[in-house]
């Protein structure tokens, strides 16, 4: 069974074929919330290019949600949102993205050269930059740096799951923080290829070329996920290697050595799922996925 997840505030969030669980530490104690969901990854996982767009808007929203889960018990406050806010709230945070990573780069190169070489190849290098810069200046935070302890927890929990292994803090902190699946590898694989898709594509109008960059997002990030998914199957290999290589070394800047603590977390968050999952094999066999998820 293949996990997926992400950290959350004070804890950790585990995705499977069938489920989503929640842990989070609150007062000395964890709390873990499971929920039975009905992926729309299941019915066009055989679609290719297609189930990578679905994915991704899938776990953003279920991402969303876990986080705002997360932080409502953090704060001990009710707070409810509505499926309609979370949708707003994510195509707010894609728009500023955009503008971060898509119009900015474009602007800035244009400033300093407007040869098309010169400019997809400063353009990609702005993109990065602007992305490492982000990821140093958020790191600094303190709050942000537990996140990046939880995240790198839960790597450790779903390595350890993967390897067979009992999952006991001894064991879980054996692995290393870094995973092949991990979002942070999608993301490079993203801002690389663009490089390769965007001087591929191109307009005497500068216009038309913004647009390009705008409108090709979507498609960029399924040719990516279909990359990270090929990775995740062939990492033993020299092109596996190749291709997991530059994520890996970003990970180092989004995943941090977890405590004996927040391992635990992380432990309660994968049981909670295998059990569940457990339970409806036995009543729903063959209807198990072997879908990849990025972790």
């Amino acid at each position: 069974m293949n996990l997926g997840g992400q950290a959350v505030i004070e804890g950790v969030m585990i995705r499977s074929p069938n489920h989503v669980a929640v842990s989070i530490r609150k007062n000395k104690t964890i709390k873990t919330k499971i929920t039975k969901k009905n992926f729309l990854t299941k019915r066009y996982d055989r679609l290719v290019f297609i189930r990578g767009i679905i994915s991704l808007i899938e776990m953003l929203f279920i991402g969303m949600q876990s986080l705002i889960y997360s932080a409502k018990e953090a704060e001990d406050k009710e707070v409810k949102i509505s499926n309609t806010e979370i949708v707003i709230t994510i195509i707010i945070s894609l728009i500023v993205a955009i503008g971060l990573f898509v119009i900015a780069p474009f602007y800035l190169s244009k400033i300093i050269t407007e040869n098309r070489f010169l400019f997809n190849l400063l353009e990609g290098i702005f993109r990065i930059v602007i992305f490492l810069l982000y990821l140093i200046v958020i790191s600094a935070s303190k709050d942000i740096r537990r996140i990046f302890q939880y995240h790198g927890a839960e790597h450790k929990a779903v390595h350890c799951y993967e390897h067979n292994k009992e999952l006991t803090i001894k064991n879980v902190q054996k692995y290393q923080t870094m995973h092949p699946r991990c979002g942070t590898s999608f993301i490079i694989i993203v801002l690389v290829f663009t490089i390769l898709v965007f001087s591929l594509v191109w307009h005497t109008s500068w216009l038309i070329n913004l647009l390009y960059r705008i409108i090709l997002v979507p498609i960029i990030a399924a040719i990516s996920y279909e990359l990270l998914k090929l990775s995740a199957t062939i990492e033993d290999s020299l092109i596996g290697k190749i291709l997991i290589w530059p994520g890996i070394q970003l990970q180092k800047l989004t995943t941090k050595e977890p405590t004996d603590d927040q391992v635990e977390v992380a432990i309660a968050a994968v049981k909670a799922i295998e059990k569940n999952e457990k339970s409806y094999g036995s009543s729903n066999k063959g209807q198990m996925l072997s879908h990849q998820m990025p972790t």
